[in-house]
């Protein structure tokens, strides 16, 4: 029979360590005796190490979609106290199952997470406006992002770093990023049809409220195109455009005789705005000077529901 030290110097010399002079015994650790998970029983020091060693040295994996990174722990920041565990294994009883002192480096893993996220993140995609469609507003989808969740692939790459298995990928997390404007949250919209002279008021594509109102005269017509609102007054002070019809007139003060009623939304055409009308009975014609007028309860309704920036499309129907 070949005796057990004999037998543990040929093994010593298969796995490339140095073979000690004759009669020189080499510490062997217990059977059954593992470290950190990797099984080290009846190995000589130098084995174990680089049994333990070799284990914790496997990259990390890590994977989203079809995408994969791998990653070694050394540039993670981690570390193994290889030494000392297998000393302390050496003196254990056969069969201990010891832990693997494991250091990590919470900002490289940070580091390394937000440049997965750079990788991974996509932002959210607003819906915009586009126009009319069968004379209602109408948007490109919104598309929600997506962004790496960083505070759980830290501490679940840590927990890796932590452990000596590698056999199992890691999914990074990912979190969904709401678009801020979608159609149904985009906020009000008017949309001014001169030929039938009505006034619609639309929250994203719903319909919230429709309006009779007059536009202008043929030799004064209301401007079609894409405007929107730049100024929003309450008691508007009424001054004479630069025009032949308002030649000699004199500005009018905020009262029950000004023309603009008592709010005047002006929109990106020059000198045309919404505003409310004392003269109630030309609603539903044509028969201003180029702006368009309400009723003045009405007006003073729309002009709480809009804000400056309030896109207004005036079209011929």
């Amino acid at each position: 029979m070949i005796h057990r030290a004999a037998l543990l110097l040929l093994v010593a010399a298969g796995f490339g360590a140095a073979v000690p002079a004759a009669g020189v015994s080499l510490p062997v650790v217990p059977a059954g005796v593992s470290v950190g998970g990797v099984e080290v029983g009846d190995l000589i020091s130098v084995q174990a190490e680089r049994r333990i060693k070799q284990r914790f040295s496997q990259p990390l994996r890590l994977f989203h979609g079809s995408k994969t990174w791998s990653i070694s722990p050394g540039r993670l920041g981690a570390s193994a106290s290889i030494e000392n565990a297998v000393a302390r294994a050496a003196q254990a009883k056969p069969g201990a199952r010891l832990p693997l002192d494991i250091g990590v480096d919470r900002r490289a893993v940070r580091r390394y997470v937000a440049r997965l996220d750079k990788k991974i993140a996509r932002p959210a995609r607003n819906a915009q406006l586009v126009g009319l469609a069968n004379l209602a507003p109408s948007f490109t989808p919104a598309k929600p992002g997506k962004r790496v969740d960083r505070p759980a692939m830290v501490s679940q790459i840590v927990r890796a770093l932590r452990s000596t298995y590698r056999d199992v990928r890691l999914e990074v997390k990912v979190l969904a990023v709401k678009p801020a404007l979608m159609a149904g949250n985009f906020g009000p919209i008017i949309v001014i049809r001169r030929g039938s002279n009505s006034l619609y008021l639309y929250d994203g594509p719903r319909v919230v409220r429709s309006f009779r109102v007059a536009t202008g005269q043929a030799q004064y017509p209301t401007p079609l195109g894409n405007f929107e609102i730049v100024v929003r007054e309450r008691d508007p002070t009424w001054n004479p455009p630069d025009s032949d019809w308002a030649k000699d007139a004199e500005p009018i003060p905020p009262g029950p005789g000004n023309p603009l009623g008592t709010r005047w939304m002006g929109i990106s055409s020059p000198a045309v705005g919404i505003h409310g009308t004392p003269d109630a009975a030309s609603l539903g014609y044509s028969a201003s000077h180029g702006c368009i007028r309400m009723a003045i309860p009405e007006a003073e309704w729309l002009f709480e529901q809009v804000e400056v920036g309030t896109p207004v499309y005036i079209v011929s129907a």
